[in-house]
C-alpha cells in the first residue's frame, strides 16, 4: 500500500487532520472545561481561568531557508520570529503577556549573530507591550525558531474568526500586498521602496488596535492576513459560515507598490494572494461603525455576504469574479501537471 505524503494534501488539510486528532474525546473531561478553544480553529488556543480573563496562547515556527528572504539582518529574523506570535495574540483581541522564544542553530554560529537575533526578539517584544519570558536553545542543521506567545483578553471581548454575519461590514488594518511586492523585488532583484522592504524585514503586529478594537464592541470577527488576504476570507468563512464580497478598488495599497506591479493582474495577486502582511481583517456591525472608525488606519473592502454566495471579488466595472483560495501555505499540496 502506498503511503500519502504530506505534500498531497496541504498544510490547511493536514492542519484539519491533526486537529481531530488532538480534539478527540477521550473523557478528558477537565480538559474540556478549561479549553474554549483548541487546536486548528482560530489564531490561538483559549483557556478559561476562572477568572475575569481568558488566557490565549499561539505557538509557530520559522527556518533559516523558508522563512528569511535573502537580505534580512539578524536583527529583523529576531522581529519577525517574535512578530509571528504577537500578531496571533493580537488577532483574538489579546493583550500580549509574555514571550517563549527556542533557537536551534548550527554549532559554527557565530556570537554576534545570536546576540543581534535576540535584540530583534526584545525590540518586538518590547514594541508590543510584553517581554521574552524564557526559551531554549539548541543546536541544528539550520537556524530554527519557535516562539510560544501568551496573551489575556477579558471575557467578554475575545474576538474569534467566528461571529461575522450577513451585513456586516469587512475591514483591514494598513495595506495589502506590500510584503509580497517587496519579496517579488527582492526575488528578482529588482529596486523597490524602503517603506515597502520594511513592510517584509520588520512587520509591525497591530496588538494596540486590535485591543482597541476589542473594546469597541463592534467588532463581530477577527484574524491576522499573515497568509494573505484570499486565504484569511476563507479561514473567516469557514468559521462564520458567511460569504464576502469585496470591492476590487477599495483594497488599501501602497502607491510605491501600485508604481511596482507590472500591471492590474500583478497588483491583484499582491494584494489578495501574497503572505506576510501582519494586518488585522476584521468584520463590524455597520451600526457600530463610529465606534472603530478613529481606532487606527481601517478600510472598509466590502461586506459579508449569505454563505451560499461564496466569496466574491466585484471589479470596478461591478463585475463579480470568484477569489481564490491562495495564499501563502508552509506546506503546499502538489497538484497535478
Amino acid at each position: 500500500m502506498k503511503e500519502t505524503k504530506v505534500s498531497s494534501i496541504g498544510e490547511r488539510a493536514l492542519i484539519s487532520r491533526l486537529s481531530e486528532i488532538f480534539n478527540a474525546p477521550d473523557g478528558e473531561e477537565r480538559r474540556q472545561e478549561e479549553v474554549l478553544i483548541g487546536a486548528g480553529s482560530d489564531d490561538c488556543a483559549v483557556l478559561d481561568l476562572k477568572g475575569e480573563d481568558y488566557l490565549v496562547v499561539t505557538t509557530d515556527m520559522l527556518h533559516m531557508t523558508t522563512d528569511f528572504p535573502e537580505g534580512m539582518t539578524p536583527w529583523q529574523m529576531g522581529w519577525m520570529s517574535a512578530a509571528v506570535n504577537l500578531s496571533d495574540i493580537a488577532a483574538m483581541g489579546a493583550e500580549p503577556t509574555g514571550l517563549l522564544m527556542a533557537i536551534g542553530m548550527p554549532s559554527d554560529t557565530e556570537i554576534a549573530f545570536v546576540e543581534e537575533l535576540a535584540k530583534g526578539i526584545q525590540a518586538c517584544a518590547a514594541f508590543c507591550g510584553t517581554s521574552v519570558i524564557g526559551g531554549d536553545l539548541d543546536t541544528h542543521a539550520e537556524l530554527t525558531i519557535t516562539g510560544t506567545a501568551l496573551g489575556r483578553v477579558k471575557k467578554s471581548q475575545l474576538l474569534l474568526r467566528k461571529g461575522a454575519k450577513p451585513g456586516d461590514l469587512v475591514c483591514v488594518t494598513g495595506y495589502a500586498g506590500s510584503a509580497g511586492a517587496a519579496l517579488k523585488a527582492v526575488q528578482s532583484k529588482k529596486p523597490v521602496s524602503e517603506n515597502v522592504l520594511k513592510a517584509l524585514f520588520e512587520p509591525v503586529p497591530r496588538t494596540r488596535e486590535a485591543k482597541q478594537l476589542a473594546e469597541s464592541g463592534a467588532v463581530t470577527s477577527m484574524m491576522d492576513t499573515s497568509d494573505g488576504l484570499a486565504m484569511s476570507l476563507y479561514d473567516l468563512s469557514r468559521q462564520s459560515k458567511t460569504g464576502f464580497k469585496i470591492r476590487e478598488n477599495a483594497l488599501p495599497i501602497l502607491p510605491e507598490v501600485r508604481k511596482f506591479a507590472s500591471g492590474p493582474e500583478e497588483l491583484l495577486e499582491f494584494a489578495l494572494y501574497t503572505g506576510g502582511d501582519f494586518e488585522l481583517i476584521f468584520t463590524i456591525d455597520p451600526e457600530r461603525l463610529k465606534k472603530v472608525q478613529n481606532i487606527c488606519n481601517l478600510t472598509i473592502i466590502g461586506e459579508c455576504t449569505e454563505y451560499e454566495t461564496g466569496i466574491m471579488l466585484e471589479s470596478p466595472e461591478c463585475r463579480l469574479t470568484a477569489i481564490k483560495q491562495l495564499g501563502y501555505q508552509q506546506l503546499k499540496a502538489e497538484t497535478a501537471d
